[in-house]
């Protein structure tokens, strides 16, 4: 089934994908080495600061999606959160990407509070917004094809950004400072055509479900619940490969000058791949697609606590395949995610998308954090330094390989055993979407 909105309005409101997904990777995988290696910080108080924040999320982000859903302005409840959240976000980058030399923990922590904060407000009106753009199993996917497409784009600049100027002194222009400034200007120009000429999306609700009953309907949403989990483990999976890229490429394989080709080589490939993998959804499903890609995610990076130091062509080989394994896990889940909305929104009779975002960005959050402060305090146990890694013992650099290789592996493998009979498939979804219709029109 083809989908009516047409590309342009397409394009404009998957536009702020871009400065987003360049706050994203910096934020859950340079910043931590940024702070560990250049200022100093000790990896378990950033691991354990990273983790607090992610914690405070667990009552910030639900609370956000049930705003979002509940209170319904003249101007939108998608657009206006999303309009309010862009200064939020421009100040949070602003101190935590260009911070003090003698930054603490502390500040770590707080500028990461109020950039999180920023960012929900920002990204889950955004997302529920593309996920109510579109109704169709396929129109689903090309909404989130585009806008995890310039995602991939956005994350992409935020490699060539920093790695531009580095970022080995603190109290110089270095390359965060710069891509602070990039986005402090892209976001609200990216942000203001959006809200200017992308539709509020039509509300399929017909009835209001209280707070208590709609957390039961999410509880008993029994696909939601499945895939949920499976994201999350999958997502823990992937974080801790981001979260360890650039100690493992420098420490363990002596590659420091090739860290930011390597990264950039892995993301472009992940764009490269997404109309791949939203092609083999089409023919088969979007469960079996993803699952596919877990499968060939999975073999690829089975060697990589094996490799040799200086192992740059076996290692550049390792970014090119699992990267176009990357382009199904940014496209489909998200789709998949608006499919299981129509679980609930038949059965309770409202639409709630800024709920389930809600949950979702909290387990997209979680699984970041659990990544960083499991991964770092691991290493730290093991014997590895982050600021000195040639003083590290070899049993920590022999731990950083196999976190690095296998820790993503041990996380797919049961991600896989719950995706792969998936009981929401393209007859289901156009089932649901027939109730819903004829709910409205009763």
């Amino acid at each position: 089934m083809s989908s009516a909105l047409p590309l342009s309005r397409l394009i404009i409101y998957a536009l702020p994908a871009i400065p987003l997904a360049a706050l994203t990777l910096p934020l859950y995988s340079f910043i931590p080495t940024f702070y560990a290696e250049t200022i100093g910080l000790p990896l378990a108080g950033i691991g354990l600061a990273l983790f607090l924040v992610r914690a405070f999320d667990a009552v910030n982000d639900p609370l956000v999606g049930i705003l979002a859903d509940r209170f319904r302005p003249a101007f939108g409840r998608r657009r206006l959160w999303f309009a309010c959240a862009i200064p939020i976000v421009m100040l949070g980058v602003w101190q935590l990407f260009w911070p003090p030399a003698d930054a603490s923990i502390w500040y770590l922590g707080l500028w990461s509070l109020v950039l999180s904060v920023g960012y929900t407000l920002a990204i889950l009106p955004f997302t529920a917004w593309g996920a109510e753009l579109e109704t169709s199993y396929e129109g689903r996917s090309r909404v989130t094809g585009m806008r995890e497409g310039l995602t991939l784009i956005g994350t992409l600049l935020a490699i060539i950004i920093p790695f531009s100027l580095g970022w080995e002194d603190a109290s110089a222009f270095h390359g965060f400072a710069l891509l602070a400034v990039c986005l402090i200007l892209a976001l609200p120009l990216t942000g203001v055509l959006t809200v200017w000429r992308v539709p509020e999306p039509r509300e399929h609700s017909t009835t209001r479900v209280g707070i208590i009953a709609g957390l039961s309907h999410v509880k008993s949403n029994r696909a939601f619940i499945r895939l949920a989990c499976a994201f999350f483990l999958n997502g823990c999976g992937n974080s801790i490969a981001a979260t360890l890229f650039l100690l493992y490429c420098s420490a363990r394989l002596g590659l420091e000058d090739l860290r930011g080709p390597f990264l950039f080589t892995y993301f472009l490939c992940g764009v490269v791949s997404v109309p791949f993998w939203t092609f083999v959804a089409r023919k088969t499903s979007k469960h079996r697609a993803w699952c596919c890609a877990m499968i060939f995610a999975a073999i690829v990076f089975s060697p990589a606590p094996f490799l040799s130091e200086g192992a740059a062509f076996a290692f550049g080989a390792i970014c090119v395949l699992s990267g176009l394994a990357l382009g199904a896990d940014i496209a489909l889940p998200p789709s998949m995610q608006a499919d299981v909305i129509d679980v609930d929104t038949a059965k309770s009779g409202e639409q709630r998308s800024g709920v389930y975002f809600s949950l979702w960005s909290l387990a997209t959050k979680m699984s970041l954090a659990l990544a960083v402060a499991g991964a770092f305090s691991l290493l730290g146990w093991f014997g590895f330094d982050a600021q000195q890694p040639q003083q590290s013992t070899q049993m920590g650099l022999t731990a950083l390989g196999f976190l690095y290789g296998w820790g993503p592996i041990a996380l797919k493998l049961p991600s896989l055993a719950l995706m792969w009979n998936f009981p929401l498939g393209r007859e289901q979804v156009e089932h649901l979407r027939a109730q819903i219709d004829s709910a409205q029109r009763a």
